[in-house]
Protein backbone atom coordinates (compact mmCIF):
# COMPACT_ATOMS: atom_id res chain seq x y z
CA UNK A 1 0.00 0.00 0.00
CA UNK A 2 1.12 3.55 -0.72
CA UNK A 3 1.82 5.46 2.49
CA UNK A 4 -0.31 8.57 2.92
CA UNK A 5 1.71 11.48 4.31
CA UNK A 6 -0.67 14.45 4.19
CA UNK A 7 -4.47 14.68 4.11
CA UNK A 8 -6.75 17.62 3.48
CA UNK A 9 -10.15 17.20 5.12
CA UNK A 10 -13.05 19.43 4.10
CA UNK A 11 -15.57 19.12 6.92
CA UNK A 12 -19.32 19.66 6.62
CA UNK A 13 -22.53 18.74 8.40
CA UNK A 14 -22.99 15.33 6.78
CA UNK A 15 -20.61 14.74 3.83
CA UNK A 16 -16.84 15.08 4.34
CA UNK A 17 -14.28 15.20 1.51
CA UNK A 18 -10.83 13.60 1.91
CA UNK A 19 -7.78 14.34 -0.26
CA UNK A 20 -4.50 12.52 0.48
CA UNK A 21 -1.00 12.59 -1.03
CA UNK A 22 2.13 10.49 -0.56
CA UNK A 23 5.72 11.58 0.12
CA UNK A 24 6.25 12.60 -3.51
CA UNK A 25 3.12 14.75 -3.57
CA UNK A 26 1.16 12.40 -5.81
CA UNK A 27 -2.55 12.10 -5.13
CA UNK A 28 -3.32 8.66 -3.70
CA UNK A 29 -6.68 9.26 -2.01
CA UNK A 30 -9.89 10.98 -3.05
CA UNK A 31 -13.14 10.00 -1.42
CA UNK A 32 -16.23 11.16 0.42
CA UNK A 33 -17.14 10.13 3.94
CA UNK A 34 -20.42 10.26 5.75
CA UNK A 35 -20.32 11.78 9.20
CA UNK A 36 -20.54 8.40 10.94
CA UNK A 37 -17.62 7.04 8.89
CA UNK A 38 -15.03 9.72 9.69
CA UNK A 39 -13.55 8.36 12.91
CA UNK A 40 -13.61 4.76 11.68
CA UNK A 41 -11.76 5.74 8.52
CA UNK A 42 -9.02 7.75 10.25
CA UNK A 43 -8.71 5.15 12.97
CA UNK A 44 -7.58 2.65 10.30
CA UNK A 45 -4.88 4.94 8.87
CA UNK A 46 -1.29 5.18 10.10
CA UNK A 47 -0.43 8.53 11.77
CA UNK A 48 -0.18 11.36 9.25
CA UNK A 49 -0.59 15.13 8.94
CA UNK A 50 -4.21 16.24 8.57
CA UNK A 51 -5.27 19.75 7.70
CA UNK A 52 -8.69 21.32 8.24
CA UNK A 53 -10.12 24.77 7.86
CA UNK A 54 -10.77 26.51 11.19
CA UNK A 55 -14.52 26.78 10.73
CA UNK A 56 -17.61 25.56 12.56
CA UNK A 57 -17.08 22.26 14.46
CA UNK A 58 -13.40 22.19 13.38
CA UNK A 59 -12.08 22.14 16.94
CA UNK A 60 -14.30 19.18 17.81
CA UNK A 61 -13.10 17.16 14.83
CA UNK A 62 -9.50 18.18 15.48
CA UNK A 63 -9.74 16.80 19.01
CA UNK A 64 -11.43 13.60 17.87
CA UNK A 65 -9.07 12.87 14.97
CA UNK A 66 -6.02 13.95 16.98
CA UNK A 67 -6.93 11.43 19.68
CA UNK A 68 -6.42 8.69 17.06
CA UNK A 69 -2.70 9.55 16.82
CA UNK A 70 -2.74 11.95 13.87
CA UNK A 71 -1.19 15.43 13.78
CA UNK A 72 -4.03 17.86 13.11
CA UNK A 73 -3.56 21.49 12.05
CA UNK A 74 -6.35 24.02 11.75
CA UNK A 75 -5.78 26.60 9.01
CA UNK A 76 -7.43 30.02 8.64
CA UNK A 77 -9.84 29.84 5.66
CA UNK A 78 -8.31 33.02 4.22
CA UNK A 79 -4.92 31.26 4.01
CA UNK A 80 -6.42 28.28 2.21
CA UNK A 81 -8.31 30.26 -0.42
CA UNK A 82 -5.25 31.12 -2.59
CA UNK A 83 -4.67 27.38 -3.13
CA UNK A 84 -8.15 26.72 -4.55
CA UNK A 85 -7.93 26.24 -8.31
CA UNK A 86 -9.78 28.88 -10.28
CA UNK A 87 -13.19 27.85 -11.53
CA UNK A 88 -13.30 24.70 -9.39
CA UNK A 89 -15.15 25.62 -6.20
CA UNK A 90 -16.41 22.32 -4.81
CA UNK A 91 -15.68 20.04 -1.87
CA UNK A 92 -13.02 18.06 -3.72
CA UNK A 93 -11.19 21.23 -4.79
CA UNK A 94 -11.41 22.61 -1.25
CA UNK A 95 -9.94 19.41 0.23
CA UNK A 96 -7.10 19.50 -2.32
CA UNK A 97 -6.41 23.15 -1.45
CA UNK A 98 -6.32 22.33 2.27
CA UNK A 99 -3.92 19.46 1.60
CA UNK A 100 -1.63 21.76 -0.38
CA UNK A 101 -1.80 24.58 2.16
CA UNK A 102 -1.09 22.45 5.22
CA UNK A 103 2.08 21.10 3.60
CA UNK A 104 3.59 24.60 3.24
CA UNK A 105 6.47 24.98 5.76
CA UNK A 106 5.56 28.52 6.83
CA UNK A 107 1.78 28.11 6.97
CA UNK A 108 0.43 29.39 10.28
CA UNK A 109 -2.15 27.24 12.05
CA UNK A 110 -4.90 28.03 14.53
CA UNK A 111 -4.35 26.61 18.06
CA UNK A 112 -6.80 23.84 18.86
CA UNK A 113 -9.12 24.77 21.73
CA UNK A 114 -10.17 22.40 24.47
CA UNK A 115 -13.82 21.72 25.29
CA UNK A 116 -13.50 23.90 28.41
CA UNK A 117 -12.11 26.84 26.42
CA UNK A 118 -14.87 26.51 23.85
CA UNK A 119 -17.44 26.42 26.67
CA UNK A 120 -16.08 29.68 28.07
CA UNK A 121 -16.16 31.34 24.66
CA UNK A 122 -19.69 30.04 24.15
CA UNK A 123 -20.68 31.74 27.41
CA UNK A 124 -19.15 34.98 26.11
CA UNK A 125 -20.99 34.56 22.81
CA UNK A 126 -24.36 34.08 24.53
CA UNK A 127 -23.74 37.13 26.72
CA UNK A 128 -22.80 39.23 23.70
CA UNK A 129 -25.94 38.10 21.87
CA UNK A 130 -28.18 38.96 24.83
CA UNK A 131 -26.54 42.38 25.21
CA UNK A 132 -27.16 43.16 21.55
CA UNK A 133 -30.77 42.00 21.81
CA UNK A 134 -31.26 44.15 24.92
CA UNK A 135 -29.90 47.17 23.07
CA UNK A 136 -32.31 46.54 20.20
CA UNK A 137 -35.25 46.28 22.59
CA UNK A 138 -34.30 49.48 24.45
CA UNK A 139 -34.00 51.34 21.14
CA UNK A 140 -37.39 49.98 20.04
CA UNK A 141 -39.02 51.04 23.31
CA UNK A 142 -37.47 54.49 23.05
CA UNK A 143 -38.59 55.03 19.44
CA UNK A 144 -42.13 53.78 20.08
CA UNK A 145 -42.58 56.09 23.08
CA UNK A 146 -41.17 58.99 21.08
CA UNK A 147 -44.06 58.54 18.62
CA UNK A 148 -46.33 59.68 21.47
CA UNK A 149 -44.03 62.45 22.69
CA UNK A 150 -42.52 60.55 25.62
CA UNK A 151 -38.70 60.80 25.72
CA UNK A 152 -35.80 60.32 28.12
CA UNK A 153 -32.04 60.73 28.05
CA UNK A 154 -29.92 58.36 26.00
CA UNK A 155 -28.16 55.37 27.46
CA UNK A 156 -29.08 52.17 29.23
CA UNK A 157 -29.27 53.98 32.57
CA UNK A 158 -32.36 55.93 31.49
CA UNK A 159 -34.36 52.80 30.74
CA UNK A 160 -36.02 52.95 34.18
CA UNK A 161 -37.17 56.51 33.43
CA UNK A 162 -38.83 55.35 30.22
CA UNK A 163 -40.69 52.58 32.00
CA UNK A 164 -41.72 54.98 34.78
CA UNK A 165 -43.14 57.38 32.20
CA UNK A 166 -45.00 54.50 30.60
CA UNK A 167 -46.80 53.86 33.89
CA UNK A 168 -47.19 57.55 34.83
CA UNK A 169 -50.15 59.81 34.16
CA UNK A 170 -48.49 60.88 30.92
CA UNK A 171 -48.30 57.26 29.84
CA UNK A 172 -51.90 56.64 30.87
CA UNK A 173 -52.94 58.85 27.97
CA UNK A 174 -51.55 56.31 25.53
CA UNK A 175 -53.93 53.93 23.77
CA UNK A 176 -54.29 50.67 25.66
CA UNK A 177 -53.03 48.65 22.68
CA UNK A 178 -49.80 50.66 22.62
CA UNK A 179 -49.29 50.30 26.39
CA UNK A 180 -49.82 46.54 26.16
CA UNK A 181 -47.22 46.18 23.42
CA UNK A 182 -44.68 48.37 25.21
CA UNK A 183 -45.12 46.47 28.47
CA UNK A 184 -44.13 43.29 26.62
CA UNK A 185 -40.91 44.97 25.44
CA UNK A 186 -40.15 46.24 28.95
CA UNK A 187 -40.70 42.76 30.41
CA UNK A 188 -38.41 41.27 27.79
CA UNK A 189 -35.69 43.78 28.69
CA UNK A 190 -36.01 42.92 32.38
CA UNK A 191 -35.75 39.22 31.55
CA UNK A 192 -32.65 39.91 29.43
CA UNK A 193 -31.06 41.86 32.29
CA UNK A 194 -31.56 38.91 34.64
CA UNK A 195 -30.03 36.46 32.14
CA UNK A 196 -27.04 38.71 31.43
CA UNK A 197 -26.40 39.12 35.15
CA UNK A 198 -26.51 35.34 35.65
CA UNK A 199 -24.06 34.74 32.80
CA UNK A 200 -21.68 37.40 34.10
CA UNK A 201 -21.66 35.69 37.50
CA UNK A 202 -20.66 32.43 35.81
CA UNK A 203 -17.90 34.18 33.87
CA UNK A 204 -16.53 35.83 37.03
CA UNK A 205 -16.58 32.50 38.87
CA UNK A 206 -14.68 30.80 36.04
CA UNK A 207 -12.27 33.75 35.88
CA UNK A 208 -11.41 33.40 39.58
CA UNK A 209 -10.68 29.70 39.07
CA UNK A 210 -8.29 30.33 36.13
CA UNK A 211 -4.76 31.42 37.05
CA UNK A 212 -3.93 32.97 33.66
CA UNK A 213 -7.17 34.94 33.64
CA UNK A 214 -6.48 36.34 37.12
CA UNK A 215 -3.01 37.52 36.02
CA UNK A 216 -4.46 39.23 32.97
CA UNK A 217 -6.97 41.09 35.16
CA UNK A 218 -4.05 42.84 36.88
CA UNK A 219 -3.62 44.95 33.71
CA UNK A 220 -5.45 48.31 34.01
CA UNK A 221 -8.51 48.37 31.77
CA UNK A 222 -8.85 44.58 31.71
CA UNK A 223 -11.46 43.05 33.99
CA UNK A 224 -12.88 39.52 34.38
CA UNK A 225 -14.81 39.67 31.09
CA UNK A 226 -11.83 40.66 28.93
CA UNK A 227 -9.34 38.52 30.86
CA UNK A 228 -11.40 35.34 30.61
CA UNK A 229 -12.06 35.93 26.90
CA UNK A 230 -8.34 36.35 26.14
CA UNK A 231 -7.34 33.32 28.22
CA UNK A 232 -9.91 31.12 26.44
CA UNK A 233 -9.12 32.46 22.94
CA UNK A 234 -5.34 32.00 23.17
CA UNK A 235 -4.59 28.41 24.27
CA UNK A 236 -0.90 28.75 23.39
CA UNK A 237 0.55 32.30 23.37
CA UNK A 238 3.90 30.92 22.13
CA UNK A 239 2.52 30.75 18.58
CA UNK A 240 3.02 34.54 18.47
CA UNK A 241 6.64 35.64 18.29
CA UNK A 242 6.00 38.98 19.94
CA UNK A 243 3.33 41.17 21.43
CA UNK A 244 3.15 43.09 18.17
CA UNK A 245 2.29 39.90 16.32
CA UNK A 246 -0.46 39.21 18.85
CA UNK A 247 -1.82 42.76 18.38
CA UNK A 248 -1.68 42.24 14.61
CA UNK A 249 -3.69 39.02 15.03
CA UNK A 250 -6.34 41.11 16.77
CA UNK A 251 -6.34 43.68 13.96
CA UNK A 252 -5.00 46.51 16.15
CA UNK A 253 -2.08 47.51 13.90
CA UNK A 254 -2.09 49.88 10.89
CA UNK A 255 -2.62 48.42 7.44
CA UNK A 256 0.30 48.84 5.06
CA UNK A 257 0.43 49.87 1.41
CA UNK A 258 4.18 50.34 1.11
CA UNK A 259 6.35 50.08 -1.99
CA UNK A 260 9.72 51.27 -3.25
CA UNK A 261 11.05 51.68 0.26
CA UNK A 262 8.37 54.25 1.09
CA UNK A 263 6.22 53.31 4.04
CA UNK A 264 2.49 54.08 3.86
CA UNK A 265 0.36 53.25 6.87
CA UNK A 266 -3.42 53.40 6.90
CA UNK A 267 -6.24 52.49 9.25
CA UNK A 268 -6.07 49.44 11.50
CA UNK A 269 -6.57 46.17 9.65
CA UNK A 270 -9.56 44.98 11.75
CA UNK A 271 -8.64 41.39 10.96
CA UNK A 272 -8.68 38.48 13.37
CA UNK A 273 -10.80 38.19 16.50
CA UNK A 274 -13.40 40.94 16.33
CA UNK A 275 -14.81 40.21 19.81
CA UNK A 276 -11.46 40.55 21.62
CA UNK A 277 -10.59 43.68 19.65
CA UNK A 278 -13.89 45.30 20.63
CA UNK A 279 -13.46 44.39 24.29
CA UNK A 280 -9.94 45.83 24.41
CA UNK A 281 -11.05 49.06 22.74
CA UNK A 282 -13.93 49.36 25.24
CA UNK A 283 -11.51 48.82 28.13
CA UNK A 284 -9.12 51.44 26.75
CA UNK A 285 -12.01 53.87 26.27
CA UNK A 286 -12.93 53.50 29.94
CA UNK A 287 -9.36 54.24 31.01
CA UNK A 288 -9.21 57.41 28.94
CA UNK A 289 -12.70 58.59 29.87
CA UNK A 290 -12.14 58.32 33.61
CA UNK A 291 -8.44 59.35 33.39
CA UNK A 292 -7.19 56.70 35.76
CA UNK A 293 -3.61 57.09 36.95
CA UNK A 294 -2.49 53.51 36.37
CA UNK A 295 -2.63 53.58 32.58
CA UNK A 296 -0.45 51.04 30.70
CA UNK A 297 2.53 52.97 29.39
CA UNK A 298 2.11 55.69 32.00
CA UNK A 299 -0.15 58.72 32.27
CA UNK A 300 2.51 60.99 30.76
CA UNK A 301 2.64 58.86 27.61
CA UNK A 302 -1.15 59.01 27.33
CA UNK A 303 -1.33 62.79 27.83
CA UNK A 304 1.39 63.42 25.22
CA UNK A 305 -0.53 61.30 22.73
CA UNK A 306 -3.85 63.00 23.51
CA UNK A 307 -2.25 66.40 22.96
CA UNK A 308 -1.50 65.70 19.31
CA UNK A 309 -3.80 62.84 18.22
CA UNK A 310 -7.59 62.30 18.09
CA UNK A 311 -9.11 60.53 21.08
CA UNK A 312 -10.28 57.51 19.10
CA UNK A 313 -6.82 56.98 17.64
CA UNK A 314 -5.33 57.14 21.14
CA UNK A 315 -7.94 54.63 22.33
CA UNK A 316 -6.86 52.12 19.71
CA UNK A 317 -3.18 52.76 20.49
CA UNK A 318 -3.87 52.07 24.17
CA UNK A 319 -5.78 48.89 23.26
CA UNK A 320 -2.76 47.82 21.22
CA UNK A 321 -0.49 48.36 24.23
CA UNK A 322 -2.88 46.43 26.49
CA UNK A 323 -2.83 43.52 24.02
CA UNK A 324 0.98 43.46 24.00
CA UNK A 325 1.13 43.47 27.79
CA UNK A 326 -1.44 40.66 27.90
CA UNK A 327 0.71 38.55 25.57
CA UNK A 328 3.78 39.19 27.74
CA UNK A 329 1.95 38.08 30.89
CA UNK A 330 0.64 34.94 29.17
CA UNK A 331 4.12 33.99 27.96
CA UNK A 332 6.29 35.01 30.90
CA UNK A 333 3.92 34.80 33.86
CA UNK A 334 3.73 37.25 36.73
CA UNK A 335 1.48 40.24 37.28
CA UNK A 336 1.36 43.69 35.73
CA UNK A 337 3.43 46.35 37.45
CA UNK A 338 3.70 50.05 36.74
CA UNK A 339 6.71 51.08 34.57
CA UNK A 340 8.02 53.39 37.31
CA UNK A 341 7.83 50.60 39.88
CA UNK A 342 9.65 48.21 37.58
CA UNK A 343 12.37 50.78 36.90
CA UNK A 344 12.89 51.45 40.59
CA UNK A 345 13.17 47.74 41.31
Amino acid sequence: MVEIITIGLDIAKSVFQVHGVDASGSVVLRRQLRRAEVLTFFGGLPPCLIGMEACGSAHYWARQVGALGHEVRLLPPAHVKPYVKRGRKNDAADAAAICEAVSRPHMRSVPMKSAEQQSMLMLHGVRDLLVRQRTMLICALRSHLAEFGITAGQGKGNFAKLVAQLESEEGAALPELARSALRLIAAQIDDGNAKIEAIEKEIVAAHRAEEASRRLASIPGIGPIIASAIAASVPDPAIFKSGRQFAAWLGLVPSQNSTGGKERLGRITKTGNRYLRRLLVIGATGLIRYKRKNVPGGLDWLNRLLAKKPVRLVTVALANKMARIAWALLCRGGLYSEPTVAAAA
